[in-house]
Formats: structure tokens, C-alpha cells, sequence
């Protein structure tokens, strides 16, 4: 790529965000770049991006001339839609009994059909029960190079896969051991104390504001704060109960005076009767609805477009971690199995003189040098 070029990435339609990239030696127009509205910078992409306006087009090319040079996008092909015979849809049937008998939830049957629709159609004409692990990975492969698919469709796939030949065919569970994408080393978003203050605080109406609260206060999940029930709000006791969290397990977190008070008050204006956060009709709030609050939120206070309401979980984490709070604690209230998975908080610390002491400053103030 040359280095004296800006390629501007053509947006796609619908695309919310235009993308460039910027050589590392340009310094000056990198920095006259970060001082455009609404810039921001994508370090796993080493790309920027500007909201998609045509008002921000014609800045970037009054701002930077002959130096731009505008690039077609090309979009992978899309995965084929499968023609569902009688034949495919037994063996759906026959998994989606499993997965109910066993009790997964609904966004995980409902993907795993999804994925087998097209595992099913790719070999419609083998004996699935047949099917060597060379095979599965070969159909992997091919959705991998030829239709682009993310690591996190990989995995998705692969876990369907797994679920059907481990429950619906009762192969050994070590049989199928499908190769992997190697795991991404992606740190988790994460907001400043500063900028979750203005996202949660930025709703005017009570119950938005009490969703946002919610999230970040306790660390939820998107799908935890939606199956809050009234009675899961233990105020004597300080703790907010979250049943059936990722696992189908049970947990405590931590319930925050400033947030029971915040519920108190919603309470008294919008008195739900089962879930703690109804919709219209008195059943649970949409996590669709949660998404919109939270991306209105987003835009009113200028901060990080990218983050989701997943991010105050991921927020509520590090910042709890700055704090020096116990790694058990935290692992505890996220409830994560493992402390491995808590542990990757501690990559996202921020590492100053303010924050960490270095050894030459220790060996200096114990006079260690400087001595005759």
C-alpha cells in the first residue's frame, strides 16, 4: 500500500460508518483526522471511521485533496439459502426435541437450527451418522475461505454440530472434536467511569434511565436484566438474585443503594407486577428495545459508537478491578465459571505511573543507587 495515500473504503448501503486507512507515517493528517466529529479508531483493524454522512465525505476530501483515493468494498458471497426437505426437517425435529428435553434455552435452539439447516443441506445427499471428521471440517473450511464466515459463526456452527451428533446421534462426546478457530486475543470494550456516568444518566424517562443503571451497576447481561423478576431485588440483603443466568445456573450480585433507590422510585411511577422491567403488553422488555435506549444514549452523549449495552458489563468489571477488588468477587457476580475468563480484565487495566509504581522508583527511594 502506498505509504503517501489515504484509502477511503467506500461504505456499503445502509453502512453506518465509513472507513479509512491512514499510513502510519502520515502523522499530521492522522492527527488532523482525530479532530474530525466522530472519529474513531479501530485497533484490531488498524482502520478509522467517520460516521456515514455526506457532509463528512466532503470534509475528509476538502481536508486531505490528492492524498485520498476512494476504494470499492467487495462483499463475500453470501452463504446459500437451504431448501428445508422432508428429510432435513426430521432431523431438525429430532434435535430440536433433544435440545428442548435438555432444557437450552431459546436463543441457543433457535441458532443451532439455523446452523444444522445448512449443515443438513451441504450433505444432504451422505449418511450424516456416517460422516467422517474430515468431512465436517471440510464443510467448515469452505464457509470459512469462500463465504468469509466470523470466528464467532464458526463457533457457532461447530457447537451445532457437536449438540447433534453428541445428543441427537449418541456419538461419544471425544469423537467430533472439530479444529477450531484459535482464540481471538481481542481485549474487551470498555467506557471510562466518565463516559458510562453520561451513557446511563443520559435517558430522560425513569425506566430507561433504570435499565442502563441496571446493567452497569450489577454487571448484567442483556438477557439477565430483561428476566429480572420484583422479587429479585433483595433489598435486605443487598443483593440482586439472577435465576437461570448463561448455564442455566443461579447467582447473587451485588445490589447498589444508589441503584435500589433508582428502582424504589421507578416502582412507584410504573408499579410492574412480575418482571421487574415490563413492555406495553405487561410481559418482559425486549432486548431490542434495550439496544435502542442504549444507542439513543450513545448519540446524545458523543461516546463510543461501537460499545453496546454489553459493554457496561465490561465496564463494570475493569472498573471494579481498578478499584482493587477481589478477582473472586468479580468472578462471582459475572458468574463465570472459571477465573480464567474473569482474568481477561486485567489486560484492559490502565497501565500509567499513576496506576503502576515502576521498580526504579522503589530502588531509588530505598536508596539503593546514589549511595557512596
Amino acid at each position: 500500500m502506498d505509504d503517501s495515500v489515504i484509502v477511503m473504503y467506500l461504505p456499503r448501503k445502509n453502512a453506518g460508518r465509513i472507513k479509512f486507512m491512514i499510513p502510519f507515517l502520515m502523522k499530521e493528517e492522522r492527527a488532523a483526522f482525530k479532530q474530525l466529529n466522530g472519529s474513531f479508531y479501530h485497533p484490531t483493524q488498524r482502520l478509522w471511521s467517520l460516521p456515514n454522512t455526506e457532509e463528512h465525505k466532503k470534509r475528509v476530501k476538502t481536508l486531505f485533496g490528492k492524498k485520498l483515493k476512494a476504494v470499492e468494498q467487495h462483499a463475500p458471497p453470501q452463504v446459500p439459502k437451504v431448501e428445508v426437505t422432508e428429510a432435513i426437517q426430521l432431523e431438525l425435529d429430532r434435535h430440536y426435541q433433544k435440545m428442548k428435553l435438555k432444557n437450552y434455552s431459546v436463543s441457543t435452539i433457535r441458532s443451532y437450527q439455523t446452523n444444522l439447516e445448512q449443515f443438513f443441506g451441504y450433505f444432504k445427499n451422505s449418511d450424516l451418522a456416517t460422516l467422517t471428521k474430515e468431512q465436517i471440517e471440510g464443510f467448515i473450511y469452505e464457509l470459512v475461505q469462500k463465504y468469509k464466515i466470523s470466528e464467532q459463526k464458526q463457533n457457532m456452527m461447530i457447537n451445532a454440530i457437536k449438540s447433534y451428533y453428541e445428543h441427537t446421534l449418541g456419538q461419544p462426546r471425544e469423537y467430533y472434536t472439530i479444529t477450531r478457530p484459535k482464540r481471538s486475543s481481542d481485549l474487551p470494550d470498555t467506557l471510562s467511569e466518565e463516559e458510562v456516568l453520561a451513557i446511563i444518566n443520559s435517558p430522560k424517562n425513569i425506566k430507561h434511565k433504570a435499565i442502563l443503571h441496571t446493567i452497569y451497576s450489577a454487571g448484567l447481561r442483556i438477557g439477565e436484566v430483561i428476566r429480572l423478576r420484583v422479587k429479585d431485588v433483595r433489598s435486605d440483603d443487598g443483593f440482586l438474585f439472577v435465576k437461570d443466568s448463561k448455564g442455566k445456573k443461579d447467582r447473587h450480585t451485588v445490589l447498589s443503594p444508589l441503584l435500589l433507590d433508582l428502582l424504589r422510585n421507578y416502582y412507584k411511577v410504573h408499579k410492574p407486577s412480575y418482571w421487574l422491567f415490563e413492555g406495553q403488553d405487561g410481559g418482559q422488555y425486549s432486548k431490542t428495545s434495550i439496544q435502542q435506549i442504549y444507542r439513543k444514549a450513545v448519540k446524545e452523549t458523543g461516546s463510543n459508537p461501537w460499545s453496546t449495552p454489553h459493554t457496561l458489563r465490561h465496564s463494570f468489571a475493569t472498573h471494579l478491578m481498578q478499584r482493587g477488588v477481589n478477582i473472586r468477587y468479580i468472578q462471582t457476580a459475572l458468574g463465570h465459571k472459571s477465573t480464567k475468563t474473569t482474568e481477561v480484565y486485567t489486560r484492559v487495566l490502565s497501565i500509567n505511573s499513576k496506576t503502576l509504581k515502576s521498580p526504579l522508583d522503589v530502588i531509588m527511594e530505598n536508596g539503593t543507587f546514589g549511595k557512596k
